[in-house]
């Protein structure tokens, strides 16, 4: 499996911006995804996640602001980030659980995780 995030970008403070990850070479419908964020000198930081069953799952710095969502018939994932602040400036990675039918609560851990894609950069301005 590979996955493809895009719709990074520039924008200013208050815009919002709408990722996509897509993966290929098998179904992810049934398998917890999620995204990931990493600034430069910072650990990497848990967004959001959405499981098999829909559920989704944030990070305490983006709940009320971004929302994710998936498409199961286009193999895509989706995060709607709202009201972008300047320190929401970070490369975007998402990344999936190759396991099916998790309904754990681990979601935030990256290590749950073992397929990621390359990353997009999110640059917020003040």
């Amino acid at each position: 499996v590979q996955l493809q995030a895009c719709g990074g970008g520039l924008v200013q403070a208050g815009d919002s911006l709408r990722l996509s990850c897509t993966a290929t070479g098998r179904t992810v419908s049934d398998s917890a995804l999620a995204w990931f964020r990493q600034a430069p000198g910072k650990d990497r930081e848990f967004v959001a996640a959405v499981n098999w069953k829909d559920m989704s799952y944030y990070g305490d710095s983006v709940k009320g602001r971004f929302t994710m969502g998936r498409d199961n018939d286009r193999n895509t994932v989706y995060l709607q980030m709202n009201n972008l602040k300047p320190e929401d400036t970070a490369v975007y990675y998402c990344a999936a659980d190759s396991a099916t039918h998790y309904s754990g609560t681990y979601y935030s851990n990256p290590r749950m995780y073992d397929i990621w894609g390359q990353g997009t950069q999110v640059t917020v301005s003040s």
